[in-house]
């Protein structure tokens, strides 16, 4: 599990602290609503910048030394990812589509305005909201408040003839209206309280767990991700998954995207790719989570060949209590280079699982099917689009991943480029001493590739459910994707200061890992703060996660002093005095989230999150907003795609496939909603 938006986050953080998925805040204010313009772009790849965001580019090398069939293979595996965008705005919150169709007029119709202050400030939420494919921060998931009036809007949609139903022009103008797209507090019912469009009206919590807790089978050897690819409705009173499948909901959508993917099964490079995408087409048709389950075990097996995708509806880190997925499309062509490098990783995974501090009856004795190739990324979108993710490893379900394997891939080209449009200043602003700087400065970069690796490819494959407890989204409900990322984090983390990795050659020494400690610490602690607003508590997994393993590390380690607390001229430090003794104390903290995910211990682990992973100092957070504003850094990137071309002959054979990459984004999304608007 476990792709989204963070690893990218976890890595920039702790390379250069300038990021996105997953970065630096913003220097007008500390809070992430408003929309007021940044300084203009300075990096050489950096496309647009507004409110607390940068945009990017990627290139996608090696596409020219593809055959014909493989760049047609990209191309229609593309086209099909595009065509699902408009799930995802939907998915996001009821209004988003009205509201975006009625923001493309706008743009598209509105000349001359360069100038007006009240059109800048509307463009800039209009960016946002394209950015976050709706109305809520795509990271915060705190609704987005205009600077301008409703009057001026209204002004705007007469001159342009953009319309919009009066319910979503007070979606957008009403505070208390759909505060937040996703709420994860547990003394609340998280799906009232949620802005999101996966559940109907009159669907409460209680609903849905009760509905779920008549069907599911906790002995099946083999399960379903019950309601990943469904609204669930009440339908006479009684709930209903309306499944998202062609004749059904989202039909229009996936009717284009099976449409192209029949186009990109012409050009499969072998038979197991081909028969994984015609099973896609299959489950895409019927809703059929059985299929999934069957595409699922096809596509962990399907490793030969330069071309892979992700797409579908994959991770549920959108639905509060983790249960509904978004759609996502990710198309990727082989790095062969470096996967070279890093496929020592996948190769050793046994010796990890054997050698890792959780207990013997939670190891896998056969650690199965494990690949990890770093790959160029050709076109992203649905939810990993524009914010993108840095590593993947899937598939999700526990059973299929132990049975059959998983893929890990490191998204190698975008790493590279939020690599060229970093910066120093985060880590010279919170680092405890040059020594630190020095070692993140020479080490960072490989250390956050490592830990990705690790965290992907080792941490997410390892370990093993005891018979009967369940599927984690089952047991550890709402509290399960924080857990699982805090457990692959903590693999990596563990292992980063094992010789082990030295010796294989995949590091020149332990240094590399402790300046991964230094930095995850650093983030964890302080950092990671600068996204948040001040009044609130962490509520997004990952940033749960991080601060969980730092601060429960801080304590565990206070009497021995492992990691010292210092306050130097008003600034507050974290400074590691036993990299070992905290690597041990990584192990521990390991070790008992395995058990808990192994026996399902719903209450150990909501008391670890909610104890360490929740909660923040204001006196820590305010400081950390106010040493991070002089810094002009955007804490969230995101990218604009190439353009893939489809260039064909004078009988109308495709001859080749041409790539621009020339795209400003708000180009890009006018674009992708004229070409690829299908709702």
């Amino acid at each position: 599990m476990f792709m989204k938006k963070t690893f990218y986050s976890v890595f920039m953080l702790l390379l250069v602290m300038v990021m996105a998925a997953c970065g630096v805040k913003k220097p007008e204010n500390s809070t992430m609503k408003k929309t007021t313009e940044m300084s203009q772009p300075t990096g050489s790849n950096v496309v647009d910048r507004f409110a607390d965001i940068q945009v990017l580019r990627y290139d996608i090398n090696g596409f020219d030394n593809l055959s014909l069939n493989q760049k047609l293979l990209v191309y229609y595996l593309a086209e099909a990812g595009y065509y699902g965008r408009d799930i995802n705005y939907d998915q996001n919150f009821k209004y988003n589509l009205e509201i975006r169709k009625a923001f493309e007029t706008i743009v598209a119709n509105t000349k001359g305005k360069d100038n007006d202050e009240n059109y800048k400030k509307f463009l800039t939420f209009a960016k946002q909201f394209w950015f976050a494919n709706g109305i809520h921060h795509h990271y915060g998931m705190d609704k987005f408040t205009p600077e301008f009036s409703q009057s001026y809007f209204i002004e705007l949609m007469k001159s342009t003839g953009a319309k919009l139903s009066p319910p979503a022009i007070e979606a957008i103008f009403n505070p208390s209206m759909y505060a937040k797209r996703k709420v994860k507090d547990a003394t609340k019912d998280m799906i009232v309280s949620s802005a999101n469009n996966f559940y109907g009206e009159g669907v409460t919590q209680k609903i849905v767990e009760d509905y779920y807790s008549r069907i599911i089978d906790k002995n099946d050897p083999e399960p379903i991700e019950y309601g990943l690819n469904s609204t669930m409705i009440l339908k006479d009173g009684k709930a209903y998954e309306d499944v998202w499948k062609i004749g059904g909901r989202y039909g229009k959508s996936l009717e284009k995207v099976n449409e192209n993917l029949l186009q990109a099964i012409k050009y499969a490079e072998n038979e197991p790719q081909r028969n994984a995408l015609q099973k896609l087409t299959e489950y895409f048709k019927t809703g059929d989570l059985k299929l999934w389950n069957e595409y699922n075990i096809l596509w962990a097996h399907a490793t030969q060949g330069d071309i892979d995708y992700i797409l579908g509806f994959i991770e549920v880190y959108g639905d509060a209590i983790g249960k509904r997925a978004t759609y996502e499309s990710v198309i990727q062509i082989n790095d062969f280079e470096a996967s070279k490098q890093m496929a020592v990783v996948a190769a050793n995974a046994q010796w990890f699982e054997d050698n890792s501090s959780i207990k013997p009856e939670h190891k896998k004795k056969k650690v199965t099917g494990v690949s990890y190739k770093v790959v160029q990324v050709a076109a992203e979108s649905g939810d990993c689009s524009p914010s993108t993710p840095i590593g993947v490893n899937l598939p999700n379900n526990e059973w299929i991943r132990e049975k059959h394997g998983s893929k890990s891939v490191s998204l190698g080209n975008i790493i590279a480029a939020y690599e060229k449009a970093s910066g120093p200043g985060m880590l010279k602003e919170f680092a405890y001493d040059q020594a630190e700087i020095d070692r993140g400065t020479k080490y960072a970069a490989l250390a956050g590739k490592l830990h990705t690796a690790l965290h992907e490819v080792i941490g997410h494959a390892s370990g093993q459910i005891n018979k009967g407890v369940g599927q984690p989204r089952e047991t550890l409900k709402n509290f399960a994707s924080t857990l699982e990322e805090a457990r692959a984090d903590l693999v990596g983390l563990y292992y980063l200061m094992d010789q082990k990795l030295v010796d294989i050659g995949l590091m020149p020494s332990l240094e590399v890992g402790k300046a991964e400690y230094d930095g995850y610490i650093r983030n964890g602690m302080l950092t990671q703060l600068q996204r948040l607003d001040m009044g609130k508590n962490l509520e997004e997994e990952h940033m749960q996660n991080r601060q969980l393993v730092a601060s429960w590390a801080f304590e565990k380690g206070r009497k021995d002093n492992v990691v010292e607390k210092v306050v130097r001229d008003g600034k507050t430090f974290y400074h590691i005095n036993d990299y070992n003794k905290l690597r041990t104390i990584f192990g521990d903290l390991l070790r008992e989230i395995q058990r808990i995910k192994s026996e399902g211990d719903y209450n150990a682990g909501k008391a670890l999150v909610e104890n360490y992973g929740t909660k923040v100092d204001p006196t820590i957070h305010a400081e950390v907003l106010k040493r991070v504003k002089p810094l002009n850094l955007a804490p969230y990137s995101g990218f604009v795609n190439p353009v893939l071309e489809l260039v064909k002959d004078k009988t109308g054979k495709p001859v080749n496939v041409k790539i621009t990459n020339n795209q400003g984004f708000v180009e890009q999304m006018l674009y992708y909603g004229k070409k690829y608007g299908t709702l």
